[in-house]
């Protein structure tokens, strides 16, 4: 084949079709869907101190009670990402385009699947990171209300495991607003860098260099709707983790209503979470208290 301008063209239509095909098989389907919200960023960086407040409606009597947005100043700050693979000039005048295809539906796969990438390993680092109240997404003193409306802490984490115990997470995903953030400024953007009249690296290296960038970042949403534990997971340990988030009251010292929904396990903890909730008989026959009480999310990311 001729290296022209007709050819390098025809040539990046074929590899974007193969990046966007397989980009496109796996976005709808991306386990970070289910445990975070999208938000569209419009900016370097996207400040969140609404997350300060639970909006819950009230009985209207006299004046409206505004719900101010507190200033915690949480932040989530944008990073690039990017891909790139090179096609050697000798492999376009052979005809020999048939390895690149699968290297540019891999591509496009992995920024499928950069998302769940970056937000089930935050999720993972939650004992560790902060949120946007200054403590520990995953702590044991986040400031909270007590039956009475009266200042108190709140724990959304069990610790109490040995060293080296898998982590296992429980969610609410109920809500429009998730546990998690996934901010997109840029989705995954195809390019190609072909030109060797005014690329340095075409021309000294006989390579044209293909790929993607992409611009995102993510973050924590309301520790309220996320439990973590590296305790064993049973039943006695999933029923700990629903009280306790269950039991979390708002300023006023009415129930957040919390509906735990989605048990995120790392393959470590597959079988175990299989056994706790999706078995109706446990040993002996006995009935199983939580068939069904939550759905399992087995997450490579999650391990």
């Amino acid at each position: 084949m001729m290296v022209t301008a007709a050819s390098l063209t025809a040539l990046q239509v074929g590899f974007k079709k193969n990046f966007q095909d397989a980009y496109s098989a796996i976005r709808p389907e991306a386990d970070f869907t289910k445990v975070a919200t999208v938000i569209q960023s419009t900016s370097k960086s996207e400040t969140y101190g609404w997350l300060g407040k639970f909006p819950k409606m009230r009985e209207w009597v006299g004046a409206r009670v505004i719900k101010d947005m507190e200033a915690h100043g949480y932040s989530i700050t944008n990073k690039d990402f990017e891909a790139t693979v090179g096609v050697d000039r000798n492999d376009i005048e052979d005809d020999n385009l048939g390895i690149y295809a699968p290297l540019f539906q891999e591509m496009g796969h992995s920024a499928g699947q950069q998302p769940d990438d970056l937000t089930f390993g935050l999720l993972a680092k939650g004992t560790t990171e902060t949120c946007f109240d200054g403590q520990y997404f995953f702590d044991t003193d986040h400031p909270s209300y007590d039956e009475n409306g009266g200042d108190t802490v709140a724990s959304n984490v069990d610790a109490s495991g040995a060293a080296g115990n898998p982590w296992w997470y429980l969610l609410d995903v109920t809500r429009p607003l998730k546990p998690m953030v996934y901010q997109e400024r840029k989705k995954p953007e195809f390019i190609a860098h072909v030109d060797p009249k005014t690329s340095d690296h075409v021309f000294h290296n006989k390579e044209f260099l293909y790929g993607a960038d992409a611009r995102s970042n993510v973050g924590f949403g309301l520790w309220q709707m996320a439990y973590a534990s590296n305790a064993a997971l049973d039943g006695d340990g999933l029923d700990a983790a629903i009280e306790q988030m269950r039991s979390l009251k708002d300023m006023n010292g009415r129930p957040l209503g919390i509906k735990p929904s989605l048990l995120v396990v790392g393959p470590k903890l597959r079988s175990q979470a299989n056994k706790t909730v999706k078995v109706m008989l446990g040993e002996g026959g006995a009935s199983n208290s939580n068939y069904n009480a939550v759905e399992v999310l087995d997450s490579d990311w999650a391990a």
